[in-house]
């Protein structure tokens, strides 16, 4: 059958593996390592807040029962496994609380994949340079938002979660990269991963796999490169293949082109942004909005008679579902409750996703003054602006505001300063680390281009929680 049927984009596997296996430190625009600095710090601190949580301390007792050869470090635990079950573990903790960076075209979070692979790689080796880092970890990122780019919203729509099937491309590049592949045994680790790509958004409405989906596809990643090293080998056009390839598989729009677009000249890790909420991005405009209403017309909740969201149809569907109190995930990745903590606490971050408010008789109350809808006029502005939101705000005494955000504070259009990254960071890791190895981390990793061994960051992370 697939004799018969054109590859959607002739040679793409190979145009990106060849491109991932000769990344060299010095291709890259000094901006672009900057931004991977910030991803770094960031990433960091999702994980370290990440292992303490009862989901990721799952999985850990899973693979410490399991038992295995000790490579490298469970992230605050001061215990090692295997290189695939620490990554299977930490890069569990990366997405295990909605903190993890984003890259809003591909719909990944490739810090939460591409760190945890590259430092369990380092520690295994015994020798890496914060240069070799920052290279496996862009060549991560390059990958996974190309593949998830060509594969489109359409692949989120139709019900896969793009961090497991789009981002085993991201772990399995890092990996390869940090490993030294050539191109011709990257293609087959690509063709490995493609087969391994899997996630279904349905866990979004409470489960606990969810968070999984990051750690498999990471755990994916090394068992891909660790047998194409050997030989073995996967489908060498696994993402343009026209019959059972990955985009025509998880997309029925895919864009194949976006593959190789600009590979080499334009840098896909600029367009990384960071969350200023404990949540899914796509609500992050609806939450300004309303907190910007409140704070500039001096309103609480309890001024409030109804609230309307006009949203594009990717974030309708994705997270303006009927609230339930269903569990953290749940909560996480809807709007209705994070607007609800916007009007009570003023913030949506790490202490208004407690168990306890789930069922908050406040929280249920506002709720029910929330209305969403698809709002056609930023659906018509297409895919860029997807996370776009305009709301309004109806008080008791008949006032009506009104406000619209189209772009996301901490996105590529809108950035975070790096002095808030910096910020985020020492809140998510306060209760994780002592104040001097925060501040250590700190130092490491602005000064990561020049840092000859990653020894002492690892030790740091791999130390229990304090």
């Amino acid at each position: 059958m697939s004799a018969s049927l054109p590859p959607l984009l002739p040679n793409a596997t190979r145009e990106l593996a060849r491109f991932s296996a000769q990344l060299q430190f010095d291709q890259f625009p000094p901006e672009v390592i900057e931004h991977m600095k910030l991803s770094v710090l960031d990433s960091i601190g999702v994980c370290l807040h990440g292992v303490t949580l009862p989901w990721t301390r799952h999985v850990q007792a899973m693979v410490e029962a399991e038992g295995a050869r000790a490579q490298a470090s469970i992230y605050g635990s001061g215990r090692k496994t295997s290189v695939a079950n620490a990554v299977l573990v930490n890069a569990t903790a990366g997405h295990a609380f909605e903190l993890d960076d984003i890259h809003k075209e591909s719909i990944i979070h490739p810090g939460s994949l591409a760190l945890p692979v590259a430092l369990a790689f380092a520690e295994a080796q015994g020798a890496a340079s914060g240069r070799d880092l920052l290279t496996a970890m862009i060549a991560g990122y390059e990958v996974g938002a190309r593949v998830g780019n060509a594969a489109t919203v359409r692949l989120l729509l139709k019900g896969f979660h793009p961090q497991g099937t789009s981002g085993v491309f991201a772990a399995t590049a890092a990996a390869a990269r940090m490993l030294g592949l050539d191109a011709a045994h990257t293609v087959h680790a690509f063709g490995i991963a493609g087969s391994q790509a899997g996630g279904l958004m349905a866990a979004q409405e409470g489960a606990m796999v969810k968070r999984l989906h990051c750690g498999r596809a990471a755990q994916s990643g090394v068992y891909s490169v660790l047998l194409a090293q050997r030989g073995f080998t996967g489908i060498e056009d696994v993402l343009e293949a026209a019959y059972g390839g990955y985009l025509v598989t998880h997309s029925d729009q895919p864009a194949a082109q976006k593959l190789t677009a600009g590979l080499g000249s334009v840098w896909e890790t600029r367009n990384v942004g960071y969350k200023p909420y404990a949540a899914v991005t796509s609500i992050h405009t609806a939450l300004d909005a309303l907190a910007q209403i409140m704070r500039e017309h001096k309103l609480d909740a309890g001024d409030i008679a109804a609230v309307e969201a006009g949203l594009s149809q990717a974030t309708y569907v994705h997270c303006a579902w009927e609230y339930k109190a269903q569990g953290v995930t749940a909560a996480q990745m809807n709007l209705y409750f994070g607007l609800a903590m916007i009007a009570l606490d003023g913030t949506a971050f790490v202490d208004q996703y407690r168990q306890e408010r789930l069922n908050d008789p406040r929280v249920l109350d506002f709720i029910a003054r929330i209305r969403a809808s698809v709002d056609p006029e930023i659906e018509a502005m297409g895919a860029a602006f997807r996370h776009g939101a305009r709301v309004s705000v109806r008080t008791r005494d008949g006032r009506t505001f009104k406000r619209e955000l189209l772009n996301r504070r901490g996105s590529a259009e809108n950035p975070l300063k790096p002095e808030e990254i910096d910020y985020k960071f020492r809140q998510v890791v306060r209760a994780c680390l002592s104040p001097a190895d925060i501040e250590r981390v700190v130092g490491l990793v602005r000064d990561l281009d020049k840092l000859s061994d990653l020894g002492e960051l690892i030790a740091i992370m791999a130390r229990p929680a304090a």
